[in-house]
């Protein structure tokens, strides 16, 4: 059967977000050849990739404050810096997609996204649609865009995503990260007792009201949020009936990722979805 999935390769896990501009080849090529595999198993599966930025976007991002805007009259080199970084990481994992034999098309964000106020208000979703019509595979990700009250902002993925669930008919979304799911604290936090540390199996609109308190942000440098963004627009995404249901499963564990796509079944990870308090 069709199925349009979209899919994101998170920062943390397709670079190393405590050392800047570092990027994770050996992991970035394992999901690539991944993805190749779900879509050899699966002819009727479609997939929109994202990815973040991590250690790369992230770190100009937040030197130059570049998700607050810029004031008039202010500089304007933070903006172009970040973006031509994010585009740096983008190239590496288009070639690695490519490599594996993935039919990967990278489609820049800034060049159509505007925004007001911070948040994403039109994108050119056109050639996307068109790309997926002809048996590609589009790639979008974090980037820089202009913004009409201050001037720029941020977009990150779960924003695109966001926008794409409303114009693209979205069966599901998978959330690839440097754990494998969701946890009741930060698991990589150096203080953290990892006997303590517990995975949240399944979350639902209900449940997400209690657990919110309990989700904290990233363990390193991330302008865009931390765990608990990530996990409230996905949340919004299933209770507004954008998508049926979220997976966050880690691209850390080997085949994690073609699992998952392969069978919309598997619970492995944490699984975000509708129904009774869970």
């Amino acid at each position: 059967m069709s199925e349009l999935v979209l899919v994101k390769l998170g920062g943390s896990v397709i670079t190393d977000k405590e050392r800047e501009s570092t990027a994770r080849p050996a992991v970035i090529r394992r999901l690539a050849g991944e993805l190749a595999e779900a879509l050899a198993a699966r002819p009727g599966l479609r997939i929109v990739l994202g990815h973040g930025s991590g250690s790369f976007g992230h770190v100009p991002a937040l030197k130059y404050h570049v998700r607050q805007g810029i004031v008039p009259g202010g500089e304007w080199w933070g903006f172009a810096e970040t973006g031509v970084v994010a585009a740096r990481l983008n190239r590496i994992v288009t070639d690695g997609l490519l490599e594996a034999g993935v039919p990967v098309w990278s489609a820049q964000p800034s060049a159509s996204a505007r925004c007001k106020g911070g948040q994403l208000v039109s994108l050119n979703v056109g050639p996307i649609q068109s790309a997926l019509d002809r048996g590609l595979v589009p790639l979008v990700y974090g980037d820089v865009a202009f913004d009409e009250q201050q001037g720029c902002t941020i977009v990150s993925t779960e924003e695109l995503f966001g926008f794409l669930t409303h114009e693209l008919l979205v069966q599901r979304v998978v959330m690839v990260g440097e754990v494998d799911g969701v946890y009741d604290r930060d698991p990589l936090a150096g203080s953290a007792d990892s006997c303590a540390v517990e995975r949240i199996p399944r979350i639902t609109p209900a449940s997400y009201a209690r657990l919110r308190a309990q989700l904290g942000g990233s363990h390193a440098v991330d302008v865009t949020g931390g765990m608990l963004t990530k996990v409230q627009a996905m949340v919004a995404l299933v209770a507004d009936g954008y998508v049926r249901r979220v997976h966050l499963v880690s691209g850390r564990r080997e085949g994690a990722l073609a699992q998952v796509l392969i069978d919309e079944q598997d619970c492995s990870g944490t699984v975000i979805e509708r129904g009774r308090e869970g």
